[in-house]
């Protein structure tokens, strides 16, 4: 255990070491990165490619198989029904039963069966037919035409066991009087006296009275393989591949390899066939080897018998992965091409910027004499010129450091006397309160008071007040303003409880307020009544300062509003209302978009409303 760490630590620092001498230049870096890429898109395309050839290659394989399929399998169906045809009556239909059941008694009903069995033996051209046999149902003897010794021979015997043969009783109770037997899984069922091993299958048809449809006799037919083969040498058969010829039983007929057929037919397999007649695919089998199979098969439109043709995927992936090795050393080629490409150009790029970046560091020691050389016009050329620049910059600068300090010195002095001066008055206005308290003169106490902390509330230094603060500060500046207009001036807060946590920019309030009194209280003798109320919508706070007064004056709205729009420091306070248009840039300072300043107004007064987002929104 103790080994593996050690050699784990190994890997690590070398490859943090790498990592670091990679990374610590940007040559290394571009090379990387654009190697990278190349890599990615020969991979992303080999791939690609890959997986659509071996689609091609399997739509391909079944389109061509299937059709291949289809023609041999017609071919072999009219093989098949050509037997069927030979085994129906060419002969009058009654004289073929009277012969049928006084064989045994009447000598020319014997010739009569004899030649009946001639005549369908030679009409026979093909050399497929191994020998006919007929068996007669009541007596349990048979007649049989076959080749002997290159004659023609027929002879006749008793076989008392053919009604015990599973052929027969399938003929017997099939509703077409027929049966086919297949030899090539057993040899046992054969009936008659007679060499199976020179046949591979027999169809057996019943020959029945027209009046009572009681069977009389049963004739079969003995096919070897010639023609069967002969048919299938038409199915282009690759290495690995199989072909199968079954019955609609599935019982096969024609096997390449039987132990193949029997592992594929012990899986189960042959009942995913289709026989509804409908287009198939192909099915997909697994082989106890873990060969994956594409199981291509056509079904008869005749009588529903059945090619099966599996065929190996990595045989009809051979191609495709031929042409993915092909596209990967292409692919190969291509990188190492582009690797030398890209790290000569990438110097080339990085050249001029190696050299800025050394002078650079000798300027960041320091030594303000650092100048890079400008070549060309690019954007490395406008960076060089722009150092160079810089660099002579802080050389100017630095000779003026010294008038500098002299300055900075002066503004720090002013800046402290700032920072007194409202202290100062502050203490002033508490020395004031103290003696209108002994005065007696509690009115000019309250007002001092009030002042005093309306002014150490606005020296404070937080920009983002709660809206519990604000609404206590616009109390005491209320109280202020009453003083001065007496019982003209009514006060309505209307503030939602939800809302008292609320962040808002600090004076906010007093701005709009500010704004009603100048524009509502101060233009007319009457009562005038400001109202600020606040409410929650969605994610937003709508705060509301209105009044009744007179409202703006004609235009007046539409300067303040134009105000908004215009460069913030170079508004003056005759162009529009300077304490709105300042709060509404310290709006869209502080939350974006997401704020708003509305102002509606009429003849019967003003609605200045203010939208900010719950929670202090996004600060930008």
């Amino acid at each position: 255990m103790g080994e593996w760490m050690v050699i784990a630590n190994h890997i690590a620092k070398s490859w943090s070491v790498l990592t670091e001498r990679v990374s610590s230049r940007l040559v290394n870096k571009l090379i990387l990165l654009f190697t990278t890429i190349i890599i990615l898109v020969v991979g992303s395309l080999t791939f690609i490619s890959y997986k659509m050839l071996q689609r091609e290659a399997l739509n391909n394989s079944i389109a061509s198989t299937s059709n291949n399929l289809l023609l041999v399998n017609k071919n072999l169906e009219d093989y098949l029904d050509g037997m069927e045809q030979l085994s129906l009556p060419q002969v009058n239909y009654d004289e073929l039963a009277f012969a049928i059941t006084h064989a045994s008694t009447d000598y020319a009903s014997k010739m009569y069966v004899e030649d009946y069995l001639r005549n369908m033996y030679f009409s026979r051209s093909n050399e497929d037919l191994e020998a006919i046999y007929l068996y007669f149902v009541r007596s349990g003897t048979y007649y049989t035409i076959a080749k002997e010794n290159f004659d023609i021979k027929i002879r006749s015997g008793q076989a008392d066991n053919i009604p015990t043969m599973s052929w027969y009783k399938q003929a017997m109770d099939s509703g077409t009087n027929q049966a086919y037997q297949s030899f090539l899984l057993s040899n046992e069922e054969r009936g008659y006296d007679m060499d199976p091993s020179r046949s591979f299958m027999a169809y057996h048809r019943v020959l029945r009275s027209i009046s009572t449809r009681a069977p009389q006799a049963v004739v079969s037919f003995y096919y070897n393989k010639s023609t069967m083969n002969k048919i299938m040498q038409d199915i282009p058969e690759d290495r690995g591949q199989h072909l199968f010829f079954l019955s609609p039983d599935n019982v096969p007929f024609a096997l390449d390899d039987r132990t193949f057929y029997e592992s594929m037919e012990g899986s189960g397999l042959m009942k995913g066939i289709k026989t509804d007649g409908t287009e198939a695919n192909g099915l997909t089998w697994n082989s106890p080897e873990n060969n994956k199979y594409l199981v291509v098969y056509n079904v008869g439109a005749q009588d529903g018998w059945k090619l099966v043709k599996p065929i190996p995927y990595k045989e009809l992936y051979a191609a495709a992965k031929t042409t993915r090795n092909l596209n990967f050393m292409i692919g190969l080629l291509f990188l190492l091409l582009a690797v030398v490409l890209i790290t000569y150009f990438s110097n080339a790029v990085t050249k001029p910027l190696k050299l800025l970046s050394q002078q650079m560091k000798r300027f960041s020691t320091g030594d303000f004499e650092a100048s890079t050389e400008v070549v060309g016009r690019d954007e490395l050329a406008y960076l060089s010129r722009q150092f160079n620049q810089m660099v002579s910059q802080t050389n100017e600068l630095i000779n003026e450091r010294y008038k500098m300090k002299l300055v900075e010195k002066n503004a720090i002095l002013k800046a402290l006397e700032a920072e007194i001066n409202p202290h100062f008055l502050y203490n002033a206005l508490q020395a004031i309160s103290t003696k209108a308290l002994k005065a007696e003169r509690f009115d000019i106490a309250d007002m001092v008071d009030a002042l005093a902390l309306t002014l150490r509330y606005c020296i404070s230094g937080k920009d983002i007040v709660r809206a519990s603060e604000e609404l206590l500060h616009i109390e005491r500046y209320m109280s202020l303003q009453k003083a001065r207009f007496g019982g003209r001036l009514q006060l309505v807060i209307d503030w939602d409880r939800d809302l008292k946590e609320l962040e808002l920019p600090k004076l906010s309030l007093q701005t709009l307020v500010e704004n009603a009194i100048k524009h509502g209280v101060e233009m007319v003798s009457s009562p005038v009544t400001i109202r600020i109320s606040a409410r929650a919508s969605g994610g937003h706070a709508f705060i509301i300062v209105s009044d009744n007064g007179p409202g703006f004056a004609p235009g007046r709205l539409k300067d303040v509003l134009e105000s908004f729009e215009g460069d913030w420091n170079e508004r003056t306070e005759e162009e529009g209302s300077v304490g709105l248009v300042n709060l509404n840039t310290r709006l869209k300072l502080l939350y974006g978009t997401s704020s708003q300043l509305v102002i509606r107004t009429s003849p019967t007064g003003t609605e200045m409303e203010m939208l900010i987002p719950r929670g202090g929104g996004q600060y930008v």
